[in-house]
């Protein structure tokens, strides 16, 4: 069997890992990882054929030579060899997590830290249990920092992110409606989020952590403006916490939102010297307020300048559908539909309710994975929908669509059309029947629902 430790001295060697034959680089040591569908053993000898230099196997059946590294559990081989890699390093990694805005809150941290920093972050959605081991291996000697995203859809998975990747600094965005199903509603997503403020304070219970010898106690940067984050890091005893927010008791940095329309503007103004800047963005939506902040308080807590600061915030582009803008011929387009939960689904219609345009159109598609709430949960949305001041409401899905005998097909008090579909292509049908036109819309739903398919049609 090949150890963490001989397998790291080949990693030294052969710094480039794949888990998939389809983008095997020379030179790779490519991991044969197993699915639900698929063992990727039986793909060893076609990723040495493509030109990795090792296949790590844990079916000995497989091993045909030398470069077959033959592991008890792939998966958990990759897991120690970035828990080795991350002992070796002597880096500032800030971890990250929290219901809604992770991946927004994490590039704009990527955003501002590589104004000055030689910056490593996580990259697309590799923010799980493969992901965040792959996102570890890939920091190399010229970086100087490291922010990785961890999600998380039940208890314990944070934990187990936090012993491979062991923040030094970190932050939980909120904690909201997500995934409640695996987490055993909003106490479990508190316990499970919770737990990168264990690893931070000292406490963690993984038994990985301990391997690393003694940890030591991280910084938290907290959101002072969240009562249920405040009492969780209280409660936690955290020793090193730094604020931000809107309100005076932020220690380090507060700021406000100077204009929405629909992009924002905001001044922050650093607590220490006083001073006031004003900086414009490139996102939109007023919940993305905390997400700047945050990677203001990060930039000015590692000693950039307010210009260098300013120049990350005001240089990031959202993408991947997390609230960005796309402008067409006839309408304004606010496309949030990377994914979707009762508490970001909130904060997306509070929005767009106090933005200034002419005509404004709700497209919300279902949430998933909420379990035995999922029907309050819709019915909840529905309403807020209903008591938003739009011109119309388009609402698709099976858990939208059933709710529909009991709120009516016109009830908002606000006026304007609303309309249930069972599925995307019933509103594709509706809409190349009759356009919207001259509107700025909100399209919002779980990743599953696939409303990308409408954007085509505005």
């Amino acid at each position: 069997m090949t150890t963490t430790e001989q397998l790291y001295q080949i990693y030294l060697q052969h710094p480039v890992i794949s888990t998939d034959t389809r983008k095997i680089m020379p030179g790779c040591i490519f991991f044969a990882l197993k699915g639900d569908k698929f063992d990727a053993n039986t793909f060893a000898e076609q990723a040495i054929a493509e030109g990795a230099a090792y296949a790590v196997i844990d079916n000995p059946e497989y091993e045909k030579g030398e470069q077959y590294l033959l592991v008890a559990d792939v998966l958990s081989s990759l897991q120690d060899l970035a828990r080795h890699h991350r002992r070796k390093l002597t880096i500032p990694v800030v971890g990250l997590t929290g219901t809604n805005g992770k991946t927004t809150t994490k590039e704009l941290i990527n955003a501002v830290l590589s104004q000055k920093f030689n910056t490593l972050a996580t990259q697309g959605n590799l923010n799980n249990h493969i992901g965040v081991p792959l996102t570890m291996l890939s920091i190399k000697p010229e970086h100087e920092m490291a922010v990785i995203e961890m999600g998380a859809n039940h208890q314990k998975e944070i934990e187990l992110l936090c012993s491979i990747s062991q923040p030094s600094h970190g932050m939980i965005t909120n904690i909201g409606k997500a995934h409640l199903e695996g987490f055993g509603g909003v106490e479990g997503i508190k316990k499970g989020k919770g737990e990168l403020y264990d690893f931070l304070a000292g406490k963690s219970e993984s038994p990985e952590v301990g391997k690393s010898g003694s940890q030591k106690e991280g910084v938290a940067f907290v959101n002072g403006d969240d009562p249920v984050l405040m009492k969780m890091q209280q409660d936690r005893d955290l020793k090193n916490v730094v604020l931000y927010g809107t309100s005076n008791k932020a220690n380090s940095i507060t700021g406000s939102l100077t204009e929405n329309s629909p992009y924002l503007s905001i001044e922050w103004i650093n607590n220490t010297s006083g001073e006031k800047h004003i900086v414009k963005t490139n996102l939109t939506g007023a919940y993305n307020l905390d997400n700047i902040l945050a990677a203001v308080c990060i930039g000015n807590y590692f000693k950039l300048t307010a210009d260098e600061i300013n120049a990350g915030v005001a240089g990031y582009q959202p993408q991947n559908n997390r609230s960005q803008i796309k402008q067409t011929e006839s309408n304004t387009l606010i496309c949030d539909y990377y994914n979707a939960n009762p508490s970001s689904m909130a904060v997306a219609i509070e929005n767009i309710n106090k933005l200034k345009a002419d005509r404004k159109v709700l497209i919300l598609g279902d949430m998933f994975e909420l379990g035995d709430e999922s029907a309050a949960e819709h019915e909840g949305i529905i309403k807020k929908a209903l008591d938003a001041d739009v011109d119309e409401r388009i609402f698709v899905g099976n858990a939208f669509h059933a709710l529909r005998p009991e709120v009516g097909k016109s009830e908002s008090p606000k006026g304007g059309k609303v309309t249930f579909y069972l599925t995307v292509e019933e509103v594709i049908e509706a809409l190349k029947s009759h356009p919207i036109k001259n509107s700025t819309i909100l399209i919002k739903g779980s990743r599953g629902m696939a409303l990308e398919r409408l954007v085509g049609l505005f």
